[in-house]
């Protein structure tokens, strides 16, 4: 990251303050004699604007989620002209997991700058744990590849009885190392059940149970697969969120997917999918009962203009609309 915390970047700070992101927007400028421009909110949930202020404050770093980021492009794209001024050096992900395959119209207008960087992280360990720059060959995937824990952090990939797997195998993700958290304040129940006793290290040592599923590439890297949580249960069947929205996400026509399941009815749970793009939801059901089992096809697919984001960039879950179901 030596690039990134040279002498007179400019970066953006467009996450709010209760967002741990925040902390590395600021202090990543502050500390290496950086500029940092605090982006108004208004601006923040305007692509169009945002995209026009990164062209005028010359901004250099720019941290954004993915999902804000795949909206910025956009606007890039209907403003080619202007897309061409920025003075990006680098963009870093986080929060949610990066789907490369996404940036292929980003990376054929803006061959060589800026790198795009992912980092994996969670909270527990103050920001950011891992690093991977994005390459033209990552584009051709929509796995999320998280790279590398940073030097002062370790990872394990365990299973069920904490082994650890093979290169290769999914497995849940555990951290350890100086830049881990002592626990939660107050939630001592809590904390023993996520900071766990660590085998890998020396007397007294913790590991956090981070509740992602993860493997490790034979190139040493590792790729984000999902949450270990994400599975639903409906009608006594258990599903992968994940794989329903890889589905979902790869049909012509969809730019954007999302999946939940939804309890409109009590008692009554049903998977509903969101996309944006020109795709007929009627035609998309169609196709993933072709490719999907009847069990995992959600209920109802529902176009909308845009995913809803919350304060932080990340799909806002709770503003999806409820579809109008057509009972089969």
């Amino acid at each position: 990251l030596d690039a990134e915390l040279a002498l007179g970047q400019v970066w953006t700070q467009c996450h709010s303050l209760a967002f741990d992101y925040s902390v590395w927007e600021i202090w990543g400028a502050l500390l290496y004699g950086g500029r940092l421009l605090i982006v108004p909110d208004a601006v923040v949930r305007s692509p169009e604007d945002l995209h026009a202020l990164l062209v005028t404050e010359q901004v250099s770093m720019l941290s954004q989620t993915p999902s804000a980021f795949y909206a910025l492009q956009t606007a890039d794209a209907l403003q080619p002209e202007l897309g061409q001024q920025l003075k990006l050096q680098t963009v870093v992900f986080g929060g949610e997991a990066l789907e490369p395959q996404r940036l292929s119209g980003w990376m054929r207008s803006h061959p060589g700058l800026p790198r795009m960087i992912n980092m994996y992280g969670i909270t527990e360990t103050t920001v950011h744990a891992s690093f991977r720059e994005i390459l033209g060959a990552d584009v051709d995937s929509n796995v999320s590849p998280i790279g590398v824990p940073l030097e002062h952090l370790a990872f394990f990939v365990l299973d069920g009885w904490l082994r650890q797997v093979p290169v290769g195998v999914v497995g849940e993700l555990y951290v350890a190392g100086s830049g881990l958290a002592a626990g939660y304040v107050g939630r001592a129940d809590l904390s023993s059940t996520r900071f766990v006793a660590c085998p890998f290290g020396g007397e007294g040592a913790r590991m956090y149970r981070t509740g992602d599923l993860v493997r490790w590439g034979a190139d040493g890297q590792l790729r984000y697969v999902g949450r270990a949580d994400k599975q639903v249960k409906i009608r006594g069947y258990r599903i992968e969120l994940g794989e329903v929205h890889a589905a979902l996400a790869n049909l012509d026509g969809v730019e954007q997917a999302a999946v939940i399941a939804r309890e409109d009815r009590p008692g009554d749970k049903r998977l509903v999918g969101y996309v944006t793009g020109t795709v007929d939801p009627v035609a998309a059901r169609t196709v993933l009962t072709e490719r999907l089992p009847a069990y995992m096809v959600p209920a109802a697919v529902v176009v909308l203009d845009t995913l809803p984001l919350t304060v932080n960039g990340k799909l806002d879950t709770r503003a999806l609309p409820a579809p109008e179901y057509r009972d089969a």
